[in-house]
C-alpha cells in the first residue's frame, strides 16, 4: 500500500497538495493537477461547527464556513438540502439521501457549485469537461448560470437525454468513440486551450461534495451515521464524505467516522477488486458492460485515496450483479423513488451488507441521479 501524505491542517495554509508527494501549490493560481500531472487535494480543513451555519441560507452554502477560501459570489440555482427520507428495507430501515433532487438532477451540483465558482473567481470564463453525463450535465448548467463558455466531452454511447440536457443549457457537446476513459484523455489533450474543470480532478469539486457530509450530519440532529453507502465511480461522493466526516471529528462535533461503504455494479468494480486483494493499486479484474453507466470507470483516478477512506473508516466495498441492480431499481420505484440505475447500486448493497450492518444501526443510503436521466433504459428494465 503507498502511504499517502496528508498536511496537517493546524500547522499550514491551505493549498492545493499532492498526496503522493507532498508536493504544494497556492491556491490562487489556476490548475487542475500537478507539475507531474497527477491528481491534487485541497489542505484539509478544520471543519465546522453549529454556530458556523449560516442557518437563513437555503443551499449548500450554509457551510460556506467550511471551505478553504472565501468566495463571496457563487453560482448557486439552490443546490443542497436535499431531502432525507427513512424507509423500509426488507427486515431494517434506511435513511434515504435524495440527491439526485439537485437543480440539474444528480449529486454532482454540489462539486460543480463549488469548483466553478472558485475558477470565475480566479477569472477562468471558458471550461472544458468529460463526462458520461450528469457531470456535463451539471457543468454546462451551472457554466449557464455563471455566465461561462462550456464544452462536454462523452462517450458516444452516454444516455441521449443526458446529451440533451447538456445541449439545452448552451454547451457545445464532442461524443467520443471508444470506453468512458477515451474522453478523459481527448479532454485533457485539448486542456492546453481551454481550463480543464474535470471533476474527477479538480480539487475543488471535492470541496463542494464534502458537504453532503455537513448535511447528512444537521439531517440527523447533528450526529454521525453509523454508515453511509454511496455508489462509486471516480469516486467523488465517497471521497467527499470521507471529508468531510473527518473535518466534523477535527472540530469535535462527531466522535468517530461513520463506517463508508462503496457499492459498485459487478461488471465494472476496480474499487471492490482492490479493496478485496489488499492493494491500492489496479487489479486485473473482467470489465463488461453494466446499466449503472455512472459508474462504469474501469481505472478510477483516485483509487489509492478511496481505499485509503474505505480502510480509515471501517467500511468497505459491494460488488453487485445487473439483476440485483434492477430488482432494487423496482423495489425504489415501488417506495415513489425514482432514480437511475447507478443510485439502484447502492440500494442492492443493503442487502450484500446485511450481515456487516447491525439493523438497529443509522444506515444513510445516497441516491445520487434522478430515474429521468435515463428514462427509457428505467422503463426497459422495468417492463
Amino acid at each position: 500500500m503507498a502511504e499517502l501524505r496528508f498536511p496537517d491542517p493546524s500547522s499550514v495554509a491551505p493549498g492545493f497538495f499532492d498526496p503522493r508527494t507532498g508536493a504544494r501549490y497556492p491556491l490562487d493560481v489556476p490548475r487542475w493537477c500537478s507539475d507531474d500531472r497527477t491528481p491534487l487535494l485541497v489542505t484539509p480543513g478544520r471543519g465546522i461547527g453549529h454556530d458556523d451555519i449560516e442557518r437563513g441560507t437555503r443551499s449548500l452554502w450554509r457551510y460556506r464556513a467550511a471551505l478553504p477560501v472565501s468566495i463571496p459570489h457563487p453560482i448557486t440555482l439552490g443546490e443542497g438540502c436535499t431531502p432525507l427520507v427513512e424507509r423500509p428495507w426488507g427486515d431494517r430501515r434506511a435513511a434515504f439521501k435524495l440527491d439526485w433532487l439537485n437543480p440539474t438532477g444528480s449529486f454532482k451540483d454540489r462539486g460543480t457549485s463549488v469548483m466553478l465558482s472558485f475558477l470565475r473567481q480566479l477569472g477562468i470564463d471558458a471550461v472544458l469537461e468529460d463526462s458520461s453525463g450528469n457531470g456535463g450535465s451539471s457543468v454546462a448548467g451551472y457554466g449557464a448560470a455563471g455566465g461561462l463558455r462550456v464544452k462536454i466531452l462523452a462517450p458516444a454511447s452516454t444516455s441521449p437525454a443526458k446529451i440533451a440536457q447538456v445541449r439545452a443549457y448552451g454547451a457545445a457537446v464532442q461524443l467520443v468513440d471508444g470506453p468512458r476513459e477515451a474522453s478523459q484523455t481527448e479532454a485533457i489533450r485539448q486542456s492546453d486551450r481551454t481550463f480543464y474543470a474535470s471533476h474527477n480532478w479538480h480539487p475543488f469539486f471535492l470541496e463542494g461534495t464534502k458537504t453532503l457530509a455537513y448535511e447528512i450530519w444537521e439531517d440527523l440532529g447533528f450526529v454521525a451515521p453509523d454508515n453511509v453507502v454511496v455508489p462509486v465511480g471516480a469516486g467523488s461522493s465517497l471521497l467527499g464524505c470521507h471529508l468531510g466526516f473527518k473535518e466534523l471529528v477535527a472540530a469535535g462535533q462527531i466522535a468517530r467516522l461513520p463506517r463508508l461503504f462503496a457499492a459498485q455494479p459487478l461488471a465494472c468494480s476496480p474499487v471492490d477488486a482492490s479493496f478485496r486483494a489488499g492493494v491500492d493499486t489496479p487489479v486485473d479484474r473482467p470489465v463488461r458492460p453494466t446499466i449503472a453507466e455512472g459508474t462504469a470507470i474501469a481505472r478510477p483516478l483516485r483509487l489509492a485515496e478511496m481505499i485509503a477512506a474505505l480502510r480509515e473508516s471501517g467500511g468497505g466495498t459491494v460488488a453487485i450483479p445487473e439483476e440485483a441492480i434492477v430488482a432494487a431499481l423496482r423495489r425504489l420505484a415501488a417506495m415513489g423513488l425514482f432514480v437511475e440505475p447507478t443510485s439502484a447500486t447502492a440500494a442492492a448493497a443493503l442487502d450484500a451488507l446485511a450481515d456487516v450492518i447491525a439493523p438497529g444501526e443509522t444506515t444513510v443510503v445516497v441516491l445520487t441521479g434522478s430515474g429521468l436521466k435515463a428514462a427509457t433504459t428505467v422503463a426497459d428494465l422495468l417492463r
